[in-house]
């Protein structure tokens, strides 16, 4: 298994280009089974979220092409196996975004449950609740969602959570009332510009949706949908992992190809806080001051802060002078990382769904463990300042987001490096 290894003390200067948004890329490519006819989709991140979401494809009987510079050509049956299976499913929740597509177009579907998460519960009642309002029937036995429908229908469907709406629920039901008969309204809809994303891929291939963005979508039913080419958008959390790292480190960073308008609570955040914030062009520049401040910040469904960067924002908080409170609003429970910063010196408690930092001078290398994707991507920025060597383990959550995180760090100057673990190990990987 490998480890990645870390000497701190290493100011971030230079240019940094962003990567597809994995989160916008796998529901695209999900929403590739609706239609027999072939996709092709640029900007595709190489990370392992989408290779393993291209093996699921795989088994349901699509052909999938990697090409250069992201370049992803699926082609999908009209028929075969509307099963997928759990060996697959567990390793990623986004995989279960095949349940609507495969509903639709097959008029069946047999996806295993999602596996457990350590960032807290996740359920799967929206998703559900949604399709057996749109006509579908749903049978919830032996770990999986058997789900028919000889035709989909239009139809008004809630799909407000107790924290917030559901983008995969959203994903779920948009791209199962693309092909439904009449018309669907979702209401409290996913706003995330992931979901806007998919909902022009899905336009891109004939569907007639409008609202994307908003909390209220309008899918007026089609009868079929065709091929398209399209192009992912850039990745806003890795945008913004880089951005904390380059205030973390005190340095002055590029950010080359993000959407700043997706950034805008983020920035507002930072700037806060007295980061030096300068974009133009879809080109952020960032340079960190000697000192920042403390704050506090509240993660929210979009246009908040995500709680996918609660993690990195107290890395850096830890650095903060004063004391700061972050509260978690999506997963109350996302706080496996504070054990580890506090390994490395951070003053972090947890009290609910709150961490209360006290910001402290410095913090020193030492052995950390990773427990998800976002915390592995905290405990490298906290590494990149830490004095002499922080070794993160488990790194296999990072490679699930995050396109040759080292390399790219590296060209920044960070003095990090991925090296096998002479011990190896038997544990093993599940995704969460």
């Amino acid at each position: 298994m490998e480890k990645i290894v870390i000497e701190g003390g290493y100011r971030l200067k230079g240019r940094v280009k962003i990567s597809g948004a994995k989160n916008a890329a796998l529901p695209i490519m999900t929403a590739c089974l609706l239609t027999d006819e072939k996709c092709i989709i640029k900007n595709v991140p190489k990370v392992v979220d989408v290779a393993t979401l291209s093996g699921i494809l795989g088994e349901l009987g699509a052909e999938v092409e990697s090409g250069e510079q992201g370049r992803l050509v699926i082609k999908a049956a009209s028929e075969g196996s509307s099963t997928a299976p759990y060996d697959m499913v567990r390793k990623m929740r986004a995989s279960f975004c095949v349940l609507g597509p495969l509903l639709a177009q097959r008029r069946r579907a047999k996806v295993s449950l999602p596996g457990g998460c350590v960032i807290g519960l996740r359920p799967i009642d929206l998703h559900l609740k949604g399709l057996r309002a749109l006509g579908a029937r749903i049978d919830v036995e032996g770990g999986y969602v058997r789900a028919e429908a000889p035709q989909l229908k239009g139809a008004r469907i809630y799909l407000g959570g107790p924290c917030g709406s559901s983008v995969t629920g959203t994903a779920n039901v948009m791209m199962a009332a693309a092909l439904a008969r009449g018309t669907t309204i979702i209401e409290c809809a996913a706003c995330e510009p992931e979901i806007e994303d998919l909902a022009n891929f899905l336009n891109k291939m004939g569907a007639k949706i409008s609202g994307a963005g908003t909390p209220r979508l309008t899918i007026e039913g089609v009868d079929s949908l065709h091929g398209a080419e399209y192009e992912i958008i850039p990745d806003r959390i890795e945008a913004a992992t880089y951005i904390i790292a380059t205030s973390i480190t005190k340095g002055e960073v590029t950010i080359e190809g993000a959407r700043l308008e997706h950034l805008a609570a983020v920035m507002d955040k930072l700037s806060e806080i007295g980061i030096v914030l300068a974009g133009e062009d879809r080109r952020l520049k960032v340079i960190s001051p000697a000192k920042f401040t403390s704050t506090d910040l509240v993660t929210l469904p979009y246009p908040g802060i995500p709680t996918d960067l609660q993690a990195q924002f107290t890395a850096l908080l830890s650095l903060a002078d004063g004391i700061s409170v972050v509260t978690e609003k999506i997963f109350p429970d996302r706080f496996m990382h504070i054990a580890e910063l506090n390994r490395l010196g951070a003053r972090v408690r947890k009290e609910g769904p709150h961490a209360i930092i006290t910001g402290v001078s410095g913090l020193s290398g030492a052995p950390v463990m990773a427990s998800d994707l976002r915390a592995s991507a905290a405990l490298i920025l906290a590494g990149l300042v830490a004095r002499g060597k922080t070794v993160v383990n488990r790194i296999y959550h990072l490679d699930r987001g995050y396109e040759r995180i080292e390399e790219k760090l590296s060209s920044l100057g960070a003095q990090i490096s991925r090296i096998e673990d002479e011990r190896g190990s038997s544990e093993e990987v599940i995704y969460a």
